[in-house]
């Protein structure tokens, strides 16, 4: 059992308050998930020929800044980091791939945990109040937000079985229900090349979608693809730069909820986290129906959707329906 919730804000003039506003959200989701949180958060775009990284490491006195040296040094780049408690944010202007490449050869105990344009990840284990205080979101500004909180039951409580988890280039999931047949996607998934850092069911998923959108498949043919190819329960909300997506299983049996007012797009596993939001009151609220992919952003989220993403990633109307 976990809690998943998702906000996507219409009104420009609610950006400043995007972390004030997602915050008791996610803690509205604690019962469903002590063990462990994650938060995706789109904002500060970086320059063209640039790319934003998300790292983390067990320790929050790691040497960041001797690694972002050593990554210039090697492939002739200018990048700058930024520690935040156990994570770090790299910008460079090195090549995507081969920074990926460099950082997976660098250090072992450095976890890559998404990359893009926009997104920075965040996750720790713990309480979702005492992770989200950890990296300072309260006031955070920006467009749109996706969050877990972790009820561990298929694998041990790490920060690197937390979720968000990436998929591709400002692309990461997160995930309520379970799989049954994620052991053996994961051995197949390992002979496509596609490298794992937990024994989280939900990561195979994760990983399924990076190996399909490496493939040039579009994101909601992928969606609609492990509507068939994964087995068991799930509601999963996939975090893109622009917007952010929603998908249930055919059967449906997990939770999950949506609400749309003229300021705000919202998302949850139960309502009460959607209560938390102003005018929820007077909201638009329905359940998603199961099977189908619904996408919410701004006009470039549909086109997003049906083009394929060419992923590096290594080892629009609101509210409408794809």
């Amino acid at each position: 059992m976990c809690g998943i919730a998702g906000l996507y804000l219409k009104n420009p003039d609610l950006f400043s308050s995007l972390g004030k506003l997602f915050k008791p959200m996610l803690i509205e989701m604690t019962s469903r998930g002590p063990d462990s949180a994650g938060i995706a958060i789109y904002r500060n775009r970086v320059a063209a020929g640039n790319t934003k990284f998300s790292l983390a490491h067990d320790s929050v006195d790691y040497d960041w800044k001797s690694l972002a040296e050593a990554l210039d040094a090697e492939l002739k780049a200018t990048s700058s980091i930024t520690r935040i408690d156990t994570h770090a944010l790299l910008i460079s202007d090195g090549d995507e791939s081969h920074v990926k490449h460099w950082l997976s050869t660098y250090d072992a105990t450095v976890r890559l945990v998404g990359s893009g344009e926009s997104v920075e990840i965040y996750k720790e284990t713990g309480l979702p109040e005492d992770v989200y205080a950890r990296f300072d979101l309260e006031g955070a500004s920006g467009q749109h937000m996706i969050g877990h909180t972790r009820m561990a039951t298929e694998s041990a409580v790490t920060s690197a079985g937390s979720h968000p988890f990436a998929t591709g280039a400002d692309l990461c999931l997160v995930h309520n229900g379970s799989l049954s047949n994620h052991n053996r996607l994961r051995e197949e998934l390992k002979r496509k090349g596609v490298s794992f850092g937990s024994e989280n069911d939900s990561e195979v998923a994760a990983a399924y979608l990076t190996w399909k959108l490496r493939q040039g498949i579009p994101l909601k043919q992928a969606l609609e693809d492990a509507l068939k190819d994964l087995d068991g329960f799930f509601t999963f909300c996939i975090g893109t730069s622009d917007g952010f997506a929603v998908v249930r299983d055919p059967i449906a049996c997990k939770h999950a909820v949506m609400a749309e007012t003229d300021d705000w797009v919202a998302m949850a596993t139960e309502f009460r986290s959607i209560a938390t939001l102003p005018g929820a009151d007077t909201a638009r609220i329905w359940e998603p129906k199961p099977a189908t992919v619904y996408a919410w952003g701004n006009e470039s989220v549909k086109a997003q959707m049906e083009t394929p993403i060419l992923s590096s990633v290594e080892p629009a109307v609101a509210g409408a329906s794809l």
